[in-house]
């Protein structure tokens, strides 16, 4: 089982696919390591040489992945809510940062629905 930037990497899947699992690399990226390597993206994890590998481990230390890439994200995030801007007050109360709509969705953001007190005596006919 090849272990490239501290993720153990599905067996059977295609390497240009298994280096997906790695926070921070996706398909295009990807693609340029496998390139850079000069591996075919049609391998398997289980069929690669030792050699291999080391050649991808190399290529993927070039890229800010995993634990780093997340520490930067939290920091950039702490960042805007300490400076008080829009994005940062949105981030602290949860709601959607971009632009969303929030009154008809935003579900996933925003929790389960609240209390449903209003609802439940109207339908009593009081």
């Amino acid at each position: 089982m090849a272990r490239i930037a501290g993720v153990d990497l599905p067996k059977n899947k295609r390497i240009e696919i298994a280096l997906t699992y790695i926070f921070g690399i996706g398909l295009s990226t990807s693609r340029k390591i496998l390139q850079a390597t000069g591996i075919n993206p049609d391998t398997r994890v289980k069929n690669l040489t030792p050699e291999e590998v080391a050649k991808l481990r190399e290529e993927v230390d070039k890229y800010k992945v995993e634990g780093a890439l997340r520490a930067e994200i939290a920091r950039n995030i702490k960042r805007l809510i300490d400076i008080g801007c829009y994005r940062g007050l949105r981030h602290k109360m949860g709601l959607p940062v971009r632009g969303q709509r929030t009154r008809s969705n935003a579900r996933t953001r925003k929790g389960p629905r609240g209390n449903m007190l209003k609802r439940s005596r109207k339908k009593g006919g009081k």
